[in-house]
């Protein structure tokens, strides 16, 4: 900031932005002092010293009220600016005075909310339980289409192509295996292609989940198709319909591992060789250093133990 940057800023008086904005909204000196429980005439004398600090004519005065002249204009937005800076400043600060808390609007997707974020989140609010946490689920390209338009603070999912003008950080990887009936001719096989399943029926994920498009891809390559027999919207279902002999199916591993508890031995998982079975779940935000307090709280819990297990199981190539 230059000398003369620095000494306008110390002449601009942030009293007196107040109720220029308050006799702008208003539109009359008289009541606008009024409201701030002021003295019409110490408003005046203030408006005046500001507009000779700036060296312009800021408002036209009649007898009905005020009107803004085209200095006056662009004062009100920058003044407006300003203090709303200075009110979200306050609010981030008292935070840390009264104990950081806050709201924070979480979208994740399927894989990180059955497999990860129970668990961290509940650990996470015991720690910080003045901050209150909403979390939707939805797929991964509608996480990162709430992120880039405001409706979510953070975002959890698989990363797509395209998400370059947003800002990720590592939160934990996943591997997909097969999934199939314990009797099933692949069930005692080891490390398979993804290729080897397309001779059987399959229960898949909605269409725009990222495991189906992986899926999808991978047999394109393969010049085949996935025969679909039916969609589920869960993991869980998936499960029920792999029991009940309706196809096999591709899932994270660990979510497997959780749900196995309610189907016994019944199912067994089946490891794939693709490249693609092994992926990586980030945090996604528009900006990080932008976010409020409560939420960069939550970033750096969720960021901090994925450090531990990224160390344990490396991204493969």
């Amino acid at each position: 900031m230059s000398t003369s940057e620095r000494n306008f800023a110390r002449r601009i008086d942030l009293t007196s932005l107040q109720l220029f904005v308050a006799v702008c909204e208003l539109g009359s000196i008289g009541r606008a002092a009024e409201r701030e429980f002021i003295a019409a005439s110490a408003i005046s004398k203030r408006l005046s010293d500001l507009e000779s600090t700036l060296g312009t004519t800021l408002l036209y005065r009649h007898a009905r009220g005020v009107d803004l002249s085209p200095a006056g204009e662009s004062l009100l937005h920058h003044a407006r600016s300003v203090l709303y800076s200075l009110e979200k400043m306050q609010g981030e600060l008292s935070e840390y005075a009264e104990g950081v808390r806050g709201h924070v609007r979480v979208h994740a997707n399927i894989s990180a909310i059955v497999q990860f974020l129970p668990e961290d989140l509940g650990a996470f609010t015991r720690e910080h339980d003045a901050i209150k946490i909403d979390l939707e689920e939805h797929l991964s390209n509608e996480v990162v289409r709430a992120v880039q338009e405001g409706a979510a603070d953070l975002g959890i999912c698989h990363i797509p192509d395209g998400t370059n003008e947003l800002q990720t950080l590592p939160y934990r990887h996943d591997r997909l295996v097969l999934i199939a009936p314990a009797g099933h001719p692949l069930a005692t096989q080891g490390p398979i292609d993804f290729a080897a399943s397309l001779d059987f029926d399959h229960v898949g994920l909605h269409t725009n989940s990222s495991i189906y498009v992986a899926m999808h891809q991978a047999a394109l390559e393969a010049g085949r198709s996935v025969k679909l027999r039916i969609h589920v919207t869960g993991l869980d279902a998936m499960c029920r319909m792999i029991d009940n002999g309706l196809g096999i199916g591709v899932m994270p591993q660990r979510a497997f591992e959780l749900l196995q508890a309610g189907i016994g031995s019944r199912l067994c998982s089946v490891a794939l060789n693709d490249a693609w079975s092994r992926r990586e779940i980030r945090l996604v935000a528009r900006d990080f250093s932008t976010l409020p307090v409560a939420a960069r709280t939550l970033v750096n819990h969720l960021h901090t133990p994925a450090a531990t297990h990224d160390a344990a199981e490396p991204l493969a190539a």
